[in-house]
């Protein structure tokens, strides 16, 4: 990271020196941040935030337009900047970023549902922006803030007391919301949906080629999440549960590989005897890989999806082969539990 120093005056203490230390991004983090403290991913319907951007008078007025309803810890949005507020402030020890940091952490708090869950966007409820959702692990993302925050860990022993308080008890709120929505299939507990209707937390739907279905991808963060946490006989079960249902559900002999051709993404799935892959989505009553289409609707077989789509969205991949092989005997020695 790089440190940017700036001095008030020469020859000032070194304690009044250290906090002046500024750190570069940082700072542009907090011209950034939200009223409501959060993120977001965009600065309007065009605009993506890309912190690499160098500042100007456009770009200032595009970020001081951005209002609340963009705030959402999709694609790491304001959970990545919380995370990286908290490094700086480790090494410069200017109060402004731990200040920006406690901000967003206020906001993941204000979030979340009583249920446990977390909205995708908040305030926004427009569309799918208001289901409870693990898609690409936004609230395994948020929790793991809050769970760093109540344990004093990553740097986040420096939060306000009060906060971590605060952050156990939304934590504890948020495991027992993980519990509830592992899909049951004949009673016995599977994986996880990628999201789930706010109120009844039953697996819904969101974009248009996401489907009702198992989401593999997110169900894996959420089993390294859970494996964080002291062991419960009902964290013992979700996890055991989880592990089988990967186990039972790869697909031997099948590589995913993506590559270039004439400029465009290609991705292709074939043969290959020494490979073993997950689908990115499942069916959510017979486990079989399906595959949802700019139209909504549902193909069984790869080939079917339009070519747009089929090379457009990974469907494929090695999701849960370090999970199985390393982290969960790991922690079944860890926590001296008999498979």
């Amino acid at each position: 990271m790089k440190i940017k120093l700036y001095l008030i005056a020469l020859g000032c203490s070194a304690a009044h020196f250290s906090a002046q230390v500024k750190d570069t991004l940082a700072e542009k983090i907090m011209l950034y941040q939200l009223p409501v403290g959060g993120w977001g991913k965009q600065l309007d319907d065009k605009s993506v935030v890309n912190y690499n951007l160098p500042l100007d008078k456009d770009l200032l007025r595009k970020i001081r337009a951005t209002g609340d309803d963009h705030a959402t810890i999709d694609n790491n949005a304001t959970t990545r900047e919380i995370n990286t507020l908290i490094q700086s402030y480790a090494i410069t020890k200017n109060p402004e970023y731990l200040k920006a940091a406690e901000k967003g952490i206020r906001y993941l708090l204000q979030m979340q549902y009583d249920n446990g869950g977390f909205p995708q966007y908040y305030p926004n409820t427009s569309l799918y922006r208001k289901q409870v959702t693990y898609n690409d692990n936004a609230m395994i993302n948020a929790l793991t803030v809050l769970y760093n925050t109540s344990e004093g860990k990553e740097g986040f022993d420096a939060v306000d007391p009060k906060l971590r308080e605060k952050a156990w008890k939304a934590v504890q709120k948020g495991i027992e919301c993980i519990l509830k929505t592992q899909v049951m299939q004949n009673g016995k507990p599977s994986i996880w949906g990628d999201q789930y209707n706010e109120i009844t937390l039953v697996p819904e739907k969101a974009r248009a080629f996401e489907p009702v279905s198992l989401a593999t991808a997110e169900s894996v963060g959420i089993v390294r999440f859970l494996m964080m946490q002291p062991v419960t006989p009902a964290i013992e079960k979700s996890v055991t549960a989880a592990v089988r249902w990967f186990t039972e559900n790869d697909m031997e002999g099948y590589s995913y590989e993506v590559g270039k051709q004439n400029g465009k993404t290609i991705r292709v799935l074939a043969e290959d005897k020494n490979s073993v892959i997950w689908a990115r989505f499942y069916d959510i009553h017979t486990n079989k890989p399906l595959f949802g289409d700019r139209d909504g609707s549902v193909k069984y077989n790869y080939n079917e999806v339009s070519e747009e789509r089929r090379n457009g969205y990974s469907w494929f991949g090695d999701f849960a082969g370090k999970l199985i092989h390393k982290e969960y005997p790991k922690w079944l020695e860890k926590n001296k539990i008999s498979d």
